[in-house]
């Protein structure tokens, strides 16, 4: 699934103007491969954190000697600066959340040999999965097009039409290229995904279920900021929006954020006693 983000993102972002793009000022070729490493920080670190404790317990210990590392170098998108929304130009820095990226794709691949390679069985809550995934899909409509370096036609949708911004520029109320609004919705559907894998380790499990929970959180709060921002805001309805989410801070929306996120993680974990 990222794997399909990251190549859409490389081709519109290669063939579009930068003029037409969000925060970015490098293009062509170069300044597309640029911006997808600055997605392998954030959000495919946050996922790849988890793919690394999946991987790792089902390989022998001696994995932990990859897997730590690359927790550790996908933790460095927390430092400040190192991935800016106002610059989503690559910088040298990137390279590192990158490497922890492609290690937990090479511990992933490792274990997925190792288990054999076949469709998982179904699981227990897989309808409420699809019931939860459909209407993420669904109110991402605009975000994919976008990706793919289009508009949907307004409508449904507000996508084309010209908005003010707070510089006073006049820009459509979903610009093309890539979204963090879809980055919250694609966290949601890896997250859900990600739910179905029950761990041989107590520990691990644990653990996981606590970062999906907060994956889960962060990203349908990051969705939703987005998408009533450009769909609601944007179309005059109301002037309230719904504060920044991106950065962890001491807000109400982060509060609702890890709120959340306890509630998604206990959810998670009372499978264990079901």
């Amino acid at each position: 699934m990222w794997g399909l983000v990251v190549l859409a993102l490389v081709v519109t972002y290669a063939r579009l103007p930068v003029t037409e793009l969000y925060r970015v000022d490098e293009g062509g070729l170069s300044g597309a491969l640029g911006r997808a490493l600055v997605l392998l920080n954030f959000p495919i670190a946050l996922v790849a954190v988890a793919l690394v404790l999946v991987a790792c317990d089902a390989l022998p210990r001696t994995a932990w000697w990859v897997g730590g590392p690359a927790i550790g170098l996908c933790a460095v998108i927390v430092i400040p600066g190192v991935v800016d929304e106002l610059d989503l130009d690559a910088r040298p820095v990137n390279v590192v959340p990158a490497v922890g990226v492609l290690l937990g794709l090479a511990l992933t691949t490792v274990a997925a040999r190792r288990a054999g390679a076949g469709f998982a069985p179904r699981r227990s809550g897989d309808p409420l999965r699809v019931a939860a995934a459909v209407p993420v899909l669904l109110l991402s409509l605009p975000w994919i097009a976008a990706e793919l370096g289009t508009s949907l036609p307004d409508g449904v949708f507000a996508t084309t039409r010209l908005v003010p911004e707070a510089d006073g520029m006049l820009l459509p109320a979903v610009h093309l290229g890539h979204h963090h609004g879809w980055d919250g919705a694609l966290l949601v559907l890896s997250a859900l995904l990600l739910t179905r894998v029950r761990p041989r380790s107590r520990r691990i499990e644990v653990v996981l279920d606590v970062w999906l929970g907060a994956l889960l959180a962060y990203g349908l709060v990051n969705a939703a900021e987005d998408f009533w921002l450009e769909q609601v805001v944007k179309r005059g309805w109301v002037e309230w929006e719904i504060p920044d989410a991106l950065r962890p801070d001491l807000t109400l929306v982060w509060l609702v954020i890890l709120l959340l996120a306890a509630v998604f993680a206990a959810l998670l974990a009372s499978r264990r006693s079901a």
